[in-house]
């Protein structure tokens, strides 16, 4: 709890922190709100597609003068360089910890694997690319003695820490999540329909600079896919074999519904990833809803402690056994300087890959067709499926961070996961190859998923 205290040692020995920091969308902007105003702080390079938004994201925060002609003049000046140049970014002298926010599987590990060549922590704010290769990208790290971490203030990194509370205090986790907004249905959302379930018009979507598919990602289920993934492959939680059931749910009943089907609630077993929804399936709203939180279900280990449950007023089921605790939200990019302080001073992650565990599959939105051009998360062909490792690799399972700008060999039924097999895919890709390698080296047993 002295990640402060730190900071304000290396300000005042006039040696931040230095950040490079790559995407200035909404996470980067929030981000960067923050960093200006953190002491022992400097972002020293900011590095967008586009400059001026880079730059027009700096100017709406407020602190950061981003006229540095060069990556040293920044660093001397204690300025910005603004580049849209990523990699020239990563191999810059000075910065200690890169932050991919760019949301691109691809860019993601380029950025994490020249991160890694060149002894920078990587902090991976792009969640995607942590499902596509986190536990091989963290293993390289590890060999490099740099850090490869989950962004603290997204959900996955937030479950993570409160997945670790519960066990270092000597409790058994019985499964651990996060909330959302799901209904029947919701898994064929495109981006044509999405606005009106934000209750927000086209127009003005438009107005506040909103992306439809990035958005989309979110109601189709498969951003909370993606991120259970993360989580599984950081926690050693699993995923049920039929991926998320998203039961309704507010907080006061996630000890009553998570906790295992043979004991009265949902669960496939002890040991679970699972979204609950803020929405009844009639679409009546759930009292107590967790829409922007998270959360972690535990059990009680012996008589006493059921005991102390009770005195100490925590919430249970009828047996008094399980119990669960939540957060009830999560403030995304401010709170990422987390993130960037635990590795730059305390050489730890925020939560970080060791396996292979959990997987989400590309999934046909609708029939598909060969010849059908594939367009990735939240957009009009696929959607992702949350499965155990296992057995996707055992099904040949298309991971939904390669699902995009590549061609359909065969017809797929809607709603049949995607394999390697349907898909011409471009010869040579990075990320490709590097996901291979990481299902050969992290490949789990089927016995193991089974659970």
């Amino acid at each position: 709890m002295n990640l402060h205290r730190m900071l304000l040692a290396r300000a005042e020995a006039g040696n931040p922190v230095r950040v490079g920091l790559v995407g200035a969308g909404k996470f980067g902007t929030m981000y960067l709100s923050q960093a200006a105003r953190t002491p022992g702080i400097h972002v020293m390079a900011l590095a967008d597609l586009n400059p001026d938004r880079a730059i027009a994201a700096c100017a709406r925060v407020g602190g950061f003068d981003t006229s540095a002609a060069d990556f040293d003049a920044a660093r001397k000046a204690g300025t910005t360089h603004v580049t849209d140049d990523p990699m020239a970014l990563v191999a810059a002298d000075g910065i200690d910890v890169v932050i991919d926010a760019t949301g691109n599987p691809a860019a993601g590990i380029a950025h994490a694997l020249g991160a890694i060549e060149h002894g920078r922590h990587i902090i991976m704010v792009n969640v995607e690319a942590d499902v596509l290769a986190g536990p091989l990208l963290a293993a390289r790290a590890r060999q490099a003695g740099v850090v490869y971490s989950m962004a603290y203030g997204d959900q996955p990194a937030l479950i993570a820490e409160q997945v670790d509370w519960a066990r270092a205090s000597g409790f058994e986790v019985v499964a651990a999540g996060k909330g959302t907004k799901f209904l029947d249905g919701y898994h064929h959302i495109t981006p044509d329909d999405v606005w009106q379930h934000y209750g927000l018009t086209p127009e003005e979507a438009r107005a506040g600079g909103m992306n439809p598919q990035m958005f989309n990602s979110f109601l189709d289920g498969t951003k909370s896919a993606i991120e259970m993934a993360a989580v599984a492959n950081a926690t050693g939680l699993t995923p049920a074999p039929s991926g998320l059931s998203f039961p309704p749910c507010g907080v006061h009943d996630l000890p009553h519904v998570m906790r295992p089907q043979a004991e009265g609630g949902l669960l496939h077993h002890k040991g679970q990833v699972e979204v609950v929804s803020s929405e009844e399936r009639d679409g009546r709203h759930v009292a107590g809803d967790l829409r922007w939180g998270v959360y972690v279900a535990f059990e009680a280990p012996s008589a006493y402690v059921r005991d102390c449950f009770r005195e100490y007023g925590l919430v249970t089921d009828t047996t008094g056994r399980y119990s669960a605790l939540w957060k009830p939200y999560h403030l995304i990019g401010l709170e990422l300087g987390i993130s960037v302080a635990s590795a730059a001073l305390r050489g730890e992650p925020t939560g970080q890959a060791d396996g292979f565990r959990g997987d989400v599959v590309a999934t046909a939105k609708r029939d598909l067709k060969p010849g059908d051009r594939l367009d990735g998360e939240g957009g009009y062909t696929v959607y992702g499926r949350l499965m155990p490792a296992a057995d996707s690799l055992a099904a040949g399972g298309l991971s939904v961070g390669l699902a995009s700008d590549v061609t359909l060999k065969n017809p797929v039924a809607r709603d049949t996961p995607l394999i390697w097999a349907d898909v011409e895919a471009p010869p040579g890709m990075q990320a490709m190859r590097i996901r291979r390698e990481m299902e050969t080296m992290f490949a789990p047993s089927r016995e193991h998923a089974a659970r």
